[in-house]
């Protein structure tokens, strides 16, 4: 751990106070659970691109990147590359059919297309894909503030929940839409000076390609085709497949509004994790001993003044607090409108409503602090491609369907895929070997079980459900 100075303290309550403010008022537009969860269908492009980088710039792609960065290379860019792809597609394909849908939540497009079962099923399959993302913020979150702070990882974790629940609890949507957006502006200063600094110390082109071999620093399959291929698919898959993404799209004034939001974020994200990956190979070229996952917050604290220094450790620990807290927001979202609102307070009103979603956050939260006492030196990416991957198997075929070839896929057969894809991905993690990500499989098995569903008769009782609603 290296000395903070009241310099560095000082750039920090700079950022943090300056937070804080946009979040109080953000805070205010909040006046029914449905201003909460889609902003009231009143975000402009600028809130929609907030919100989506808000929750996609986080942990994982500057922190985890420098650290798989350090390990592997140029892998590690997969995941702002896939999500800038993912993003892509989001404003070109989804975005239109998403916002005609008119609806709030994933499980309520899937619903509506296939009847009551495939609420609660998609409902588990994307919270729990969603919060696996928020462990591998909790883990950024540990080694930013052990990096800063003589302080064990245990009280690390719980004082990142606890920025979390703050952030997101009392703003919701616009809460992670204006600060997002606020944020995005200063981590992208923030990276663009350090990947700009870790450029320059690091002797440019020729002093990287000198003390790097070509494999695997600089090549996108340092890892192997199969796994760094099925990270960048899961990140693809992830962004089309997540409630939090979609919520952002849906929270639009208008289809242009949303389009460009999305877009904006394609071509903002892959950016910052060339800046990772260069802060990540410098400290492995000059610091190889220290921890990888510590690889940039110590960059930040040996090389840039203290208060430039400060203002930028600040900005890493809002980008990964404001990232966890717009996850438990997505997973709140779905259990308030989905399940609880569906199978155990069908009387809520609104206000019980926006007191149901905040207490999941914070449950939410809590409980996973518990599940990485035993993963703290684990790979940050690890969780994060994971998590997408998950989402992507159990609800990307069935999403598909249900916007683009609505009333041509039997409801079993759809269900069904939402159940099998995820299993498999999971069964392939413990029987299919290292190299092989199971991601293929689990897809591969929902995609064919949607293609069987399209040629099977159509489920008339389901169907007569779906014109009764």
């Amino acid at each position: 751990m290296l000395g903070i100075t009241l310099q560095h303290i000082l750039g920090m309550a700079l950022i943090l106070f300056f937070i804080t403010m946009v979040g109080i008022y953000s805070g205010k537009k909040v006046k029914t659970s449905s201003d909460f969860s889609v902003g009231g269908k009143k975000a402009g492009a600028a809130i929609i691109a907030g919100t989506i980088m808000g929750t996609l710039v986080g942990g994982a792609s500057t922190i985890g990147t420098a650290q798989l960065a350090f390990l592997y290379g140029f892998s590690a860019w997969w995941f702002t590359l896939g999500a800038g792809i993912g993003c892509l597609i989001l404003s070109l394909v989804f975005s239109d059919p998403l916002y005609k849908s008119n609806k709030e939540t994933v499980p309520q497009i899937l619903t509506e297309e296939f009847g009551s079962k495939a609420g609660p099923i998609s409902s588990i399959f994307v919270s729990i894909g969603t919060y696996l993302n928020i462990i591998a913020q909790v883990l950024s979150a540990v080694a930013l503030l052990t990096s800063m702070i003589n302080i064990s990882a245990l009280a690390a974790a719980f004082i990142a929940i606890f920025l979390m629940a703050a952030y997101v609890i009392f703003g919701g949507v616009w809460g992670t839409g204006f600060v997002g957006l606020a944020k995005l502006i200063l981590l992208y200063a923030s990276v663009i000076i350090g990947g700009f600094l870790a450029f320059k110390y690091g002797g440019g082109v020729s002093g990287y390609v000198k003390v790097f071999p070509a494999q695997p620093y600089f090549s996108l399959f340092g890892r192997g085709l199969l796994i760094d291929g099925a990270a960048g698919f899961s990140l693809i898959l992830g962004v089309l497949s997540t409630q939090t993404y979609i919520q952002a799209i849906l929270s639009g004034r208008t289809l242009r509004e949303s389009k460009l939001g999305s877009l904006i974020s394609a071509v903002l994200i892959p950016p910052i994790g060339l800046c990772g990956i260069i802060i990540g190979l410098y400290m492995k070229m000059n610091y190889s001993g220290i921890s990888p996952a510590s690889a940039f917050p110590q960059f930040v604290i040996r090389h840039m003044s203290p208060l430039l220094s400060g203002i930028v450790l600040a900005t890493l620990l809002v980008t990964v607090v404001g990232t966890g807290a717009g996850l438990s927001l997505g997973i709140s979202t779905i259990f308030t409108k989905d399940i609880y609102k569906n199978y155990i307070n069908k009387t809520a009103n609104d206000e019980k409503l926006l007191k149901v979603t905040r207490k999941t956050i914070i449950i939410t939260l809590l409980s996973a602090v518990v599940f990485i006492t035993g993963n703290i030196k684990s790979l940050i990416l690890k969780w994060s491609f994971m998590s997408m991957g998950l989402r992507g198997a159990a609800v990307f075929a069935p999403l598909c369907a249900a916007l683009f070839m609505k009333g041509k896929v039997n409801s079993s057969y759809a269900v069904a895929s939402m159940v099998l894809g995820p299993i498999f991905v999971l069964a392939g993690k413990l029987l299919l070997p290292e190299k092989f990500d199971p991601l293929f499989v689990g897809f591969f098995i929902s995609l064919l079980v949607i293609a069987m569903g399209r040629f099977a008769p159509r489920n008339n009782k389901e169907t007569n459900q779906k014109t009764c609603r």
